[in-house]
């Protein structure tokens, strides 16, 4: 019987018990999945402590992976048997070494692509995709601030916009995640642990701020950022690695200049087949012609993704991390 990562009640990364788990037969629709290796991101941090709740318990957490179709229920023309295939989003399950998933949230790899790789990559690249094409088309000549510059989805953001042609700021916390942000388009790494990270965007902006600021981070960072902007800038919080944004008056927005917040996720810009598809094409094309180089930064088996969850919230992890099988 193959296994998986269950999580009978929230807590900290020891509720991620490591057991035996048959996912059974692909009914109409699904497939049977064995995954070569499964994304780590911080969605499954939220899950895992309750901050998000999931609907069912006992749950196997995970929203990304990679591997081989292995099985096919009825009615599927998706996909076939055999074929190497990814995905990123819901339905959660992704901690295991076989799971049932519809067909119609996979999509087929370029053969250019091993699924280590893209266990590393879907669910950041197309959250950075939509980031960058969706929230706020970014285009040459643009100024824009990313926190986390130095994570997976902000490595990737920074290639992405540079390739654009933006000029990209972002923050880190040490000076080797400033030296490894600046080498992935990073033009101007700030190290928001000994500077004024507002400060010093009105001093490479000449006081004018930034078209679009990608917030990760949330409570730690998300009102300073907000005087990063420009008039009618965008605020764009996706994440919340420090912890919930607080109630704030939207009078404020009006204050600091017209501002435009949003906080948007992959579910709903991947929701149709289409989308999906499209954001993924998009990122392979990106990827295959070396716009976009997807940083493995830590590998781990899947039974030791307590391990992994540990690093990952001490923030000691750099670009992406996958758990194998």
């Amino acid at each position: 019987m193959s296994k998986a990562i269950i999580i009978s009640k929230t807590g900290g990364p020891g509720v991620l018990e490591w057991k035996e788990h048959d996912p059974g037969r692909p009914g109409p629709g699904e497939v049977l999945l064995r995954h070569d290796a499964v994304g780590l991101n911080f969605i499954d941090v939220y899950h895992r402590t309750g901050l998000y709740p999931v609907a069912e318990s006992p749950f196997i957490p995970g929203l990304e992976g990679a591997g081989i179709v292995e099985a096919v229920g009825s009615g599927v023309t998706e996909v076939d048997l055999g074929d190497r295939v990814a995905y990123a989003g819901v339905p959660m399950g992704a901690y295991a070494e076989k799971r049932l998933i519809p067909a119609h949230r996979l999509v087929l790899l370029p053969e250019e692509i091993p699924t280590t790789q893209a266990a590393a990559m879907m669910l950041q690249g197309m959250t950075a995709r939509y980031l960058i094409r969706g929230c706020y088309p970014v285009s040459a000549g643009d100024t824009i601030l990313v926190h986390a510059a130095a994570g997976g989805v902000g490595l990737i953001l920074c290639q992405w916009a540079r390739h654009i042609g933006a000029k990209v700021i972002g923050t880190a916390g040490s000076e080797e995640k400033a030296a490894l942000a600046r080498a992935n388009g990073c033009e101007f790494p700030i190290l928001y642990n000994h500077e004024d990270f507002p400060q010093k965007v009105k001093e490479i902006t000449g006081g004018q701020g930034v078209d679009v600021v990608y917030d990760s981070v949330g409570q730690a960072t998300f009102m300073k950022s907000l005087d990063c902007l420009r008039p009618m800038g965008m605020m764009v919080s996706f994440g919340q690695s420090s912890g919930s944004v607080p109630a704030f008056d939207p009078g404020i927005l009006a204050a600091k200049g017209s501002l435009f917040l949003t906080r948007p996720s992959l579910m709903a810009y991947t929701a149709r087949r289409k989308d999906l598809l499209d954001h993924a094409k998009d990122l392979f094309d990106h990827v295959l012609h070396g716009a976009i180089n997807i940083r493995v930064g830590q590998t781990y088996p899947l039974a030791d993704a307590a391990l992994a969850h540990t690093a990952l919230e001490a923030r000691k992890t750099k670009g992406s991390s996958i758990l194998t099988i």
